[in-house]
């Protein structure tokens, strides 16, 4: 009898500032989700972006996770170190002509699909350039273990893009592949606002002959006003005064029905529980959940 493949997990946070409210739900839902199955849970800083990044919350970011508890296997992995092998693989993806240089700057787009401008028009290398993938008329369709089927047509719903910008850093599509694959992660949690970039991952996956993973996107927390949490809309970092406190809000939010005698448990002992009765169905076809009035970021 063939063995059960171990879970491979993971949370990926970008160093752009403390963890916010909505970043440790999401990675609370993928820490359960792991260990729900006695599967792995890593950790990978998505530091790549490096004029976004911002100093120290690297630190901060590992400090808050260990208070909550969310303890990761392995060491962490920083993108940023990993800059060779994403160039030795882009190098031959270029080789099998599957990409172009691309000149065209955002004020030129008039769409969010790009129309193929500079698909065949001659950029020098040495010119500063964006380099797309080329997309086909494939269908990607994938089974979200939350979100039922997902199907798209990659080249009219995308169109061909950026597997590194024209600064010279490698985009995040490109790189989540590469990442994932060489971690062996085999299992994706993360918030519903990356539900479409799955398909372009599974492309590139597919061009690259790697596994897909299997994909959970989660709602993601509102504020007032109709805004994911994020630092854009200015969510402030978690509270680590009441680490249990916040660890059973999160709970509620992912529908898990804590029982309210351990409101004021201990996170050790929040985490047991909640990993012994994660269940993720509730969450099933939604897309967005309000935050409560109490940890609201304001706007």
């Amino acid at each position: 009898m063939q063995d059960k493949q171990l879970v491979i997990g993971r949370f990926a946070p970008s160093p752009t500032g403390p963890l916010h409210l909505g970043s440790l739900y999401t990675a609370l839902a993928s820490f359960l989700e792991a260990r729900s199955q006695q599967g792995l849970w890593l950790l990978r800083i998505d530091d790549l972006d490096t004029p976004r990044n911002i100093k120290g919350s690297v630190e901060s970011i590992l400090t808050t996770l260990e208070l909550f508890g969310l303890h990761w296997d392995r060491s962490v992995v920083y993108q940023s170190r990993q800059q060779a092998v994403y160039d030795e693989i882009l190098d031959h993806i270029e080789a099998r002509q599957l990409t172009y240089r691309c000149r065209c700057s955002r004020k030129m787009l008039s769409s969010a699909v790009y129309s193929g401008y500079c698909k065949d028009r001659f950029i020098a290398p040495d010119n500063p350039h964006a380099l797309r993938i080329r997309t086909d008329s494939r269908m990607i369709s994938f089974y979200d273990a939350l979100q039922g089927w997902i199907t798209h047509h990659l080249a009219e719903q995308h169109g061909d893009f950026i597997l590194k910008r024209r600064d010279r850093i490698i985009a995040y599509q490109f790189a989540v592949v590469i990442d994932d694959d060489r971690q062996q992660v085999n299992q994706v949690v993360r918030g519903y606002d990356l539900l479409d970039s799955t398909p372009k991952q599974i492309y590139l996956q597919q061009l690259l002959g790697l596994k897909t993973p299997r994909y959970m996107h989660v709602p993601i927390i509102i504020d007032r006003h109709g805004y994911k949490l994020s630092k854009q809309t200015r969510a402030t970092a978690v509270d680590l005064a009441a680490p249990g406190t916040v660890i059973f809000e999160l709970l509620v939010l992912l529908k898990q029905q804590p029982p309210p005698e351990l409101q004021h448990a201990p996170v050790t002992e929040l985490l047991d529980w909640a990993i012994l009765h994660w269940n993720p169905a509730p969450l099933r076809h939604s897309q967005c959940i309000d935050s409560p009035l109490q940890i609201r970021s304001p706007v």
